[in-house]
């Protein structure tokens, strides 16, 4: 049975280069769980491998989609179990890294057997929220579901608008495909078992040299030329024919903290660098967003990024190095 290691925290945290040393002493390629990072022309925002770092060792899930491209945790749960079962014949250990929380369930644990939705049914609902926005639809969900309208983040379209999907498509609940209703991270029982073993380390880092680390982070992104990236971006959604966009008319790819506040400097919305704040407040909120859902889950081995030494001998032996 091969075994999958998944590295996992918070944005800015320090995953990257501490990837690269367990990849290395794993003879593992690195294997991304990051969802944003799969598009090939978000790099800085994202904050994608680098070319150099691209040549250091084979990358999975790195730039393969295009902005318009519609892909989902279920689909990456699929590709992802096609993957290990490919390598793992060659690869006695995999490394998994990233921080994107839905993708590291969907691998570890499995999620529901949801259909997938037709182009046409997308098609009809994302038409009626750009012509009648959220709210009549919140109401309809109501109506047709009402145990998924009673725990739904209300003012998020994207949940209200695959729930309204899949009741229309099939003429069931949304509830009613949700085998995993009402499990959690902490649940020693996965939905789908899988056929190997699965090691989570977490990295964390005092709260206040995690928002310094993030802070520099995104004054680097700027310096590398993410206003230019954006910019291009934004002059892309103007072309766009993609049914995957919301009410904005933004592809849900760059419904990103990063380019979302971007957008709203070339709108005239806000001053560049209000908007450079913003980008980094929203990170730290996202972090915050990703600790809460990482701390659920107790199967999860906590060190600081600095550990190396002690984060390899855990894998090595089942226990931390001792000082």
């Amino acid at each position: 049975m091969g075994r999958l290691v998944v590295l996992l925290g918070p944005t800015g945290v320090g995953k990257t280069e501490l990837s690269y040393a367990i990849a290395e002493h794993l003879q593992s390629p690195v294997i991304s769980a990051d969802s944003r990072q799969l598009y090939r022309d978000m790099r800085i925002g994202t904050a994608a491998p680098t070319d150099e770092q691209l040549r250091r060792c084979k990358h999975y899930f790195i730039g393969t989609l295009g902005i318009d491209d519609y892909y989902s945790a279920a689909m990456y749960e699929a590709d992802m179990l096609s993957l290990t079962a490919s390598l793992f014949p060659t690869h006695p250990d995999l490394l998994l890294t990233g921080g994107s929380m839905m993708y590291i369930d969907a691998v570890c644990n499995g999620i529901d057997d949801i259909p997938t939705v037709d182009t046409e049914t997308r098609a009809t609902l994302l038409e009626r929220y750009h012509n009648e926005g959220l709210e009549p639809l919140v109401q309809e969900l109501r109506l047709l579901d009402p145990d998924y309208y009673a725990i739904v983040d209300q003012k998020n379209p994207k949940r209200v608008l695959h729930a309204l999907e899949i009741c229309y498509m099939t003429g069931r609940t949304y509830t009613s495909f949700r085998t995993g209703n009402g499990r959690t991270l902490a649940s020693l029982q996965p939905l789908h078992p899988r056929p190997f073993s699965i090691v989570k380390i977490g990295l964390t880092r005092p709260r206040e040299e995690l928002y310094a680390r993030i802070n520099a982070r995104v004054d680097q992104m700027m310096a590398d030329g993410l206003l230019d990236e954006a910019r291009r971006l934004f002059s892309e959604v103007n072309k766009s024919t993609s049914q995957q966009v919301n009410k904005q008319g933004v592809p849900n790819a760059l419904n990103t903290v990063g380019y979302k506040e971007l957008f709203a400097y070339f709108k005239g919305e806000l001053t560049l660098d209000f908007a450079v704040e913003k980008i980094k407040q929203n990170t730290r909120i996202y972090s915050r967003k990703q600790m809460t859902w990482f701390r659920r889950d107790p199967s999860i081995h906590w060190f600081h990024p600095d550990a190396k030494d002690d984060i390899l001998a855990f894998l090595d032996e089942g226990q931390p190095k001792k000082s």
